[in-house]
C-alpha cells in the first residue's frame, strides 16, 4: 500500500473522535473545524468531508447543534458535544492510548520479547 494510502487509511479511522475532543473545549463551527484540523499537519480535511461527518454525527446524537448570528454576514451552525459525545470521545481516548501504545512497543522493541 502506497504510504498516502495509508496517511488516508489512518485520517478515516480517527477524525471523528479528533472532531469530538476539539469539541470538548468550546462549540465551533465547520469552518473553524476543518482550520483547526489543517494546522495540525497530517489531519487534513475538506469541507466535502467535515460537513456530512458533522450532519452524520448530530444524527446520532453525538453532538448538538444551535445557529448564531455573526455580525459580517449569514448565521453559522455550531456543534457542541454532547453527553453521548463525551462518553465515546473518552472511550476512544482510553482505547487510543492502549492501541498506540501497543504500537510504539512492536516499533521499539520489534516485537520480539514476549
Amino acid at each position: 500500500m502506497p504510504i498516502d494510502g495509508l496517511a488516508t487509511q489512518l485520517r478515516k479511522g480517527v477524525i471523528e473522535y479528533c472532531v469530538l475532543a476539539m469539541l470538548k473545549e468550546a462549540p465551533l463551527y465547520g469552518g473553524e473545524v476543518i482550520e483547526i484540523l489543517r494546522s495540525k499537519g497530517q489531519i487534513l480535511i475538506s469541507e466535502g468531508t467535515i460537513y456530512p461527518l458533522l450532519s452524520r454525527m448530530r444524527s446520532e446524537g453525538f453532538v448538538e447543534t444551535e445557529w448564531r448570528d455573526t455580525p459580517a454576514g449569514a448565521p453559522r451552525r455550531y456543534y457542541r458535544l454532547s453527553r453521548s459525545g463525551q462518553k465515546a470521545v473518552a472511550e476512544f481516548r482510553d482505547e487510543w492510548f492502549r492501541f498506540r501504545n501497543s504500537v510504539d512497543e512492536i516499533f521499539r522493541d520489534g516485537g520480539g520479547q514476549r
